[in-house]
């Protein structure tokens, strides 16, 4: 546990590292020397590569994790005796599975040219000139998953973390740059941000090689002996794909929608509104992190009680969190418009951010539900639930976006994902009989409608011209006051005793 902790709290220090790095580049780099258009194509490149490798890897990373025990042995050798893994070709496998789907997969990419390119070629023919860009973006992707899936289940998560979270982002960094002072052309800048998911590649095969715990040899005689255990793991990985259609999926409709009926230009502005609503759910990761093992320790002993609190305790302090953040977000929208490099440009969005925020924030929220049924034998419902959601919003967006524009995105990523979690909430309780929304809730929720409501009105009534003073004061008198109000109403009980521990530590050492 000593090193699961130590490789965890590393790792959140890595994550947030990289958040730092990718801020800059998204809110000072890009809006600064790219066009919208040219955000826009970044953007449906790495969503395209994204969608592809979710269908293309055959679900092998969520099966290396649920398979690697039962590949894994443990022999003796040396003069030491020295305890060392034996995996009986696990790894060969891991490679040899996606290396199949990528191959299936990249022939229907080109089978399908025309009806994707008679799609989105009107309106957006600079992203049909780069389709076939999307092969080698997802194949170095794609290994760079499996990669480093390979190395946490060795228990080794922060060189991988690090690969991810600060090398390609750095690595992004500069392929902007590079472009931004055209030291690169479009054709440079495309080939770069390939480069750039190469690189991490080859980083984390390297690193995987250097633990000298992996081999590219088959056991087939284990194969052979485990007929039981072969038929697990492509059942699983069924599943799995059948389940990525939809996992994979839902989250890069809009961005597509946009693209095929609007144009690139439109898909860089959402994917800046989208970049700040997200924000929202970054308290998601760390607080899962840790509640998560116990909640699925808490169903594995069948503890009703503890499943129930944690999933109150979890969902209420993410819908506080996360809802303070949205209404920070909000209260001085405005302002980041306006420090925003071409702000201007970027403004059209405003009320896409409120309404992707509120998504997120659902998200963030529900999905620790979500995890509830996951981890329980009613977990197949959640593949039916990805069908609603993905079909939903294939409906909404089709129907939203020629009438809305943006604005019908938003709208699709909403209602959308509003009737996935209502789904998941009312299956939970009737299933694991686990009540997750309660009083607390409401009291969250009204406070929250309390700050928004009152900043609508502050603006009504009490217009301030000057957009620092007014952004500051209402930030300082409605985010204040509404901390004020949660703290006497003890909305978050382990936030308050946190605090107050806090403090009293203090005051003995002072």
């Amino acid at each position: 546990m000593g090193i699961i902790a130590k490789q965890s709290i590393q790792g959140t220090i890595v994550t947030y590292l990289g958040v730092a790095v990718g801020f800059v580049t998204t809110f000072f780099v890009l809006t600064r020397f790219l066009t919208a258009e040219e955000i826009g194509l970044a953007r449906v490149l790495v969503d395209a590569a994204t969608l592809f490798i979710g269908l293309a890897q055959l679900g092998t990373s969520a099966s290396i994790i649920r398979f690697y025990p039962h590949f894994v042995t443990k022999r003796r050798e040396g003069e030491k005796a020295k305890e060392k893994n034996t995996e009986h070709g696990f790894f060969f496998w891991t490679i040899l599975i996606p290396l199949v789907g990528f191959g299936i997969f990249a022939a229907l990419y080109c089978i399908c040219y025309t009806p994707i390119s008679q799609w989105f070629g009107e309106k957006s023919p600079l992203f049909i000139e780069y389709y076939y860009m999307v092969l080698p973006m997802a194949f170095f992707m794609l290994y760079q998953t499996i990669f480093e899936t390979n190395a946490n289940v060795r228990m080794h998560i922060v060189i991988p973390r690090a690969v991810r979270e600060l090398i390609t982002r750095i690595g992004l960094l500069a392929a902007y740059l590079l472009y931004s002072f055209r030291v690169v052309d479009i054709d440079g800048f495309v080939i770069a941000l390939c480069a750039v998911y190469a690189v991490a590649m080859l980083c984390n095969i390297i690193y995987l090689f250097s633990l000298g715990e992996v081999s590219l040899r088959p056991d087939w005689q284990f194969i052979r002996n485990n007929p039981q255990l072969v038929k697990q793991y492509a059942l699983y990985t069924g599943f799995l794909l059948v389940s990525a259609v939809t996992s994979v999926l839902a989250p890069t409709l809009s961005s597509f929608f946009i693209t095929a009926e609007m144009g690139l230009s439109y898909t860089g502005i959402f994917a800046i509104a989208t970049y700040i609503a997200v924000m929202v759910s970054i308290p998601y990761r760390s607080v899962t992190a840790i509640a998560a093992p116990q909640l699925a320790n808490a169903i594995k002993n069948n503890n009703q009680n503890e499943i129930t609190h944690l999933m109150q305790q979890v969902s209420s302090n993410l819908l506080l969190i996360g809802g303070m953040i949205l209404c920070a977000i909000w209260l001085n929208i405005d302002l980041i418009f306006h420090i925003l490099p071409n702000g201007a440009t970027y403004a059209e969005a405003r009320q896409v951010v409120l309404m992707l925020g509120v998504s997120q924030l659902i998200i963030a929220t529900g999905s620790f539900t979500l995890n509830t049924l996951n981890y329980s034998r009613f977990y197949a419902f959640s593949l039916l639930f990805s069908f609603i959601l993905t079909a939903s919003s294939i409906l909404l967006n089709n129907a939203l976006i020629p009438v809305l524009g943006m604005n019908g995105a938003a709208v699709s990523n909403l209602l959308s994902y509003a009737l996935y979690f209502i789904l998941i909430i009312i299956t939970v309780r009737l299933t694991v009989q686990a009540p997750t929304f309660t009083r607390q809730h409401v009291k969250i929720i009204l406070l929250l409608l309390l700050i928004l409501g009152t900043n609508t009105l502050w603006l009504k009534y009490l217009p301030i011209n000057n957009i620092w003073i007014s952004s500051i004061l209402r930030t300082l008198v409605l985010m204040g006051g509404a901390c004020a109000i949660a703290w006497s109403k003890n909305l978050s009980p382990e936030i308050k005793d946190l605090v107050e521990s806090k403090k009293a530590k203090v005051e003995r050492q002072g």
